[in-house]
């Protein structure tokens, strides 16, 4: 018997929305939202009814019956640090989104929405693999400064997707894998997975690891002390080039790695220089990694958009191909997983985490 899913993916100015019967798209649309529509609401669980019903409108439009629907399922928010799966919306885990535990963000939104929609429906409501995954091995946690331990924040909906889908491929359990995978969007996280759990990963938001498009990656400590304390900018402002303007932004005004490449080929050296530095830096996590995994690395996957780039593949292998074989699969699909992850628990592959 098919599964019927509707699944939500709230982003800061639009909401993405698929139905699926089992892994197949039935229709997708992404609505978007102006900037004078989200000023409207004071806080990011104020746009809720906003959202519900601009998807009950347009499932509507199309003559879609919710009631059809088998499962419920929205991109994990801001809550506490939790193992990956897949996790029933509970009161307790709706409570935490309400209230940002970890911080506010549209993507909060996700898991509130569906529990709304699928109670109207009876039917169930699930969040799947949310940022704040965190598995990390305990020697992982440690930063030289007991205040600020690392913290696992990155792609984890992604990294687990793709991995999950490797391991299927090639037919072996996830949870007997030993995987590099190298996420590279907006942002870039490399994470070492060991036998199901990514047990280190470069923080992807705000300050770890390699630089990316919009972020700036591990910078200087000393120098980024300074640059705070020396009165020529706000906290927003020095946070704004770590997270934003950093990066491919900070130094050649683009966050497009298709434009970086035009640059490139057009003859520009300070754009090769940084592609060049981006590349090394990637290598660089990548590197680190394989010595988490002891060396002992099963197979790399590469991810994300940057992912389409050959050249920055074809790099990559120069760096790092000696660590073991590469698997490439380009671009991000968060509606599939979102329904694979519901898919694997309503199907008993898997058993619904508990929050």
């Amino acid at each position: 018997m098919s599964i019927k899913s509707l699944i939500i993916n709230p982003g800061s100015t639009s909401t993405k929305i698929g139905v699926f019967e089992d892994e197949t798209l039935l229709f997708e649309e992404t609505l978007r939202h102006s900037t004078e529509e989200i000023s409207r609401y004071a806080s990011i669980v104020d746009q809720k009814d906003f959202r519900k019903k601009i998807i009950t409108d347009l499932l509507d439009s199309k003559n879609f019956d919710r009631k059809s629907l088998d499962v419920v399922v929205g991109r994990g928010g801001m809550l506490k640090p939790i193992p990956g799966g897949t996790y029933a919306v509970t009161d307790a885990l709706l409570a935490d989104l309400k209230a940002g535990v970890s911080g506010q963000h549209a993507s909060n939104l996700g898991g509130i929405l569906a529990r709304e929609i699928g109670d109207e429906i009876g039917a169930p409501s699930y969040i799947v693999d949310p940022v704040v995954v965190d598995e990390l091995a305990p020697v992982a946690r440690y930063s030289g400064v007991p205040e600020l331990p690392r913290i696992s924040v990155f792609h984890a909906l992604n990294q687990k997707a793709v991995a999950k889908r490797y391991a299927k491929e090639i037919g072996k359990p996830y949870e007997e894998l030993n995987l590099i995978v190298v996420h590279m969007g907006g942002g870039v996280s490399v994470g070492a997975h060991k036998n199901g759990q990514i047990i280190d990963v470069f923080n992807a938001l705000d300050g770890d690891g390699a630089f990316s498009p919009e972020r700036a990656g591990g910078v200087p400590s000393g120098a980024l002390i300074k640059m705070c304390f020396s009165g020529k900018y706000t906290e927003k402002e020095v946070y704004s080039k770590i997270v934003g303007k950093g990066g491919f932004n900070a130094y050649l005004g683009t966050n497009d790695m298709r434009e970086v490449n035009k640059k490139v080929e057009a003859g520009d050296a300070e754009a090769a220089a940084v592609r060049d530095a981006f590349h090394y830096q990637v290598a660089k996590d990548m590197g680190s990694m394989a010595c988490v995994l002891e060396g002992k690395v099963d197979q790399i996957i590469v991810t994300g958009g940057i992912a389409y780039n050959a050249s920055t593949i074809e790099a990559l292998k120069k760096y790092a191909g000696w660590i073991a074989p590469f698997t490439v699969y380009p671009g991000e699909d968060e509606l599939l997983a979102l329904t694979q992850g519901a898919l694997r628990v309503l199907s008993g592959e898997e058993k619904a985490m508990e929050y």
